[in-house]
């Protein structure tokens, strides 16, 4: 079952000519894990990082733009798990303007310890959150 939010293109997330500067949108698809993990895992990342002292940072990413982003539209995201390790999670995210595919990103997460740097497995509690809604 996907996962799917909106977000706004912004001034901030734009070029002088008024369409979305690639960066942000690694910035916009960080967002919308971050609001995965809190609304479906139920784990917001400061639970996740401060509480927890764990992570999941991005270990590999990649991403195709199909179409530019313009400032004032309204994009949607949707969030698919297509892969549960160990120790790691594959997304595939895609974002939409009304019908129009605008990028397709797959990333790959690692659930680490932040202080050693290591990974390590996911906990029981997150592995069934990820199980039972999204596989």
């Amino acid at each position: 079952m996907a996962f799917t939010t909106q977000r706004k293109v912004r001034f901030q997330h734009c070029d002088p000519a008024g369409i979305v500067f690639y960066p942000r949108y690694f910035e916009m698809i960080n967002s919308v894990v971050e609001d995965w993990f809190e609304e479906v895992l139920q784990h917001d990342f400061n639970k996740l990082h401060v509480e927890s002292g764990t992570g999941v940072p991005t270990a590999a990413i990649d991403t195709q733009f199909h179409a530019p982003s313009w400032l004032g539209e309204l994009l949607t995201f949707e969030l698919l798990v297509q892969s549960l390790g160990r120790s790691s999670l594959t997304l595939q995210i895609t974002a939409y303007c009304n019908e129009q595919k605008r990028l397709t990103s797959c990333s790959t997460l690692v659930f680490m310890d932040l202080n050693s740097g290591k990974s390590m497995p996911w906990t029981e509690a997150i592995r069934q959150r990820i199980t039972v809604d999204n596989l």
